[in-house]
């Protein structure tokens, strides 16, 4: 295994750093309230970063996310690269590339995902009806990628179905979905042929809930990037806290507890990055990442609620504050430890793989 960004990966790394360090300051994030940076979006896109996700792979997706955790910039960037650009760019038609990959790049075509939920029932003629209580980003999507009750995965416009603003204790621009006999379009008429390459067989069947499997695997692995980026932004202003934060004429960081308290927030943060690495890693290379992007999901709700609780602590009183910067990663890094199942969740599922020989144990 070898994590070291290639050419292409770290100069967009590079780049999404300077763009979200720009940007995605704090009083612009006040002013952003729940919602999303419509400008910062428009910067990124004409930057061409969601475009590039398709050449530079999961990995490489990983460490924008990072980027974007640190500054917790408020933008679809996570959900539309994940349901839109490689969902479709794997498990799309031929029609379906053509059509929506170039829009998804530029950002006029915005996607997020209705997923693990699996409550949407499929009409005879291909119209879905169900409920989804909570979607993040829903209200700056133009698409929807929803899963039935069989696990086939579809894609629904925005402006078919009944979206309601819903407020999180993130600021995701999250909505309640609504379906009532509302058209969608299967995601892929070619995931036959995509599995079959990568399991042996063209049992179609098995392909579709082979396409669901891997969208939802290759979320859990991006959103542990995007939780390892706020942790350490978590960690960096705990850090620069305590270094200039004087106690009994003393910066707060010489105490022995805080040192420690400290040093294991950021162990966690290197345990939820490199996992997700990993996880990353081996799918791009074409290997089973089934439990490995469990295990990063494991580690990012586990470890990440640890790491921003403790980054709030160690800003004592100030941590209390809701205004103040250090509350606003604390807010991401509790809803990303339950966004697609919470550690006991992903440890059952985990346990189940490796039980009957599913995964890649």
């Amino acid at each position: 295994m070898d994590f070291t960004p290639t050419e292409e990966q770290a100069a967009a790394r590079d780049l999404a750093a300077r763009i979200f360090g720009d940007l995605s300051t704090h009083e612009r994030l006040t002013d952003a309230g729940t919602g999303s940076d419509a400008e910062l979006w428009k910067a990124l896109c004409e930057a061409g970063l969601p475009a590039a996700v398709e050449d530079i792979g999961l990995l490489g997706l990983v460490l924008l996310l990072e980027e974007q955790g640190r500054t917790t910039a408020q933008v679809p960037f996570a959900a539309s690269c994940v349901y839109g650009l490689l969902a479709v760019s794997a498990h799309g038609s031929a029609d379906q590339r053509e059509r929506l990959l170039p829009a998804i790049g530029d950002g006029t075509v915005v996607v997020t995902g209705a997923l693990p939920e699996a409550a949407v029932r499929v009409g005879g003629s291909g119209e879905l009806s169900g409920v989804v209580p909570v979607v993040p980003w829903l209200r700056d999507a133009t698409h929807v990628l929803v899963a039935d009750d069989g696990h086939g995965l579809w894609l629904v416009r925005t402006l078919d179905a009944r979206c309601e603003p819903v407020e999180l204790t993130a600021p995701w621009s999250a909505g309640r979905l609504t379906l009532d006999a509302t058209p969608a379009e299967r995601l892929g008429d070619r995931q036959g042929e995509r599995l079959g390459e990568r399991q042996g067989g063209p049992d179609a069947d098995v392909a579709g809930r082979g396409a669901y499997d891997d969208v939802l695997a290759t979320a859990r692995t991006a959103f542990a990037g995007l939780q390892a980026g706020v942790c350490a932004g978590s960690v960096a202003r705990a850090v620069d806290y305590t270094n200039t934060r004087e106690q009994f004429g003393r910066p707060l960081a010489t105490k022995q507890g805080v040192q420690l308290r400290a040093a294991d927030a950021y162990m966690d943060t290197e345990a939820i990055r490199v996992t997700a690495y990993e996880a990353a890693w081996r799918r791009d290379e074409g290997l089973d990442y089934a439990t490995h992007a469990l295990t990063a999901a494991w580690w990012a709700s586990e470890a990440g609620s640890r790491v921003v609780h403790a980054g709030q602590h160690l800003h004592g009183g100030m941590g209390a504050d809701l205004d103040h910067p250090v509350h606003r990663h604390f807010l991401w890094g509790r809803q990303l430890d339950a966004y697609l199942g919470c550690g006991s969740e992903v440890l059952q599922e985990l346990g189940a793989l490796i039980v009957h020989g599913e995964g890649d144990a």
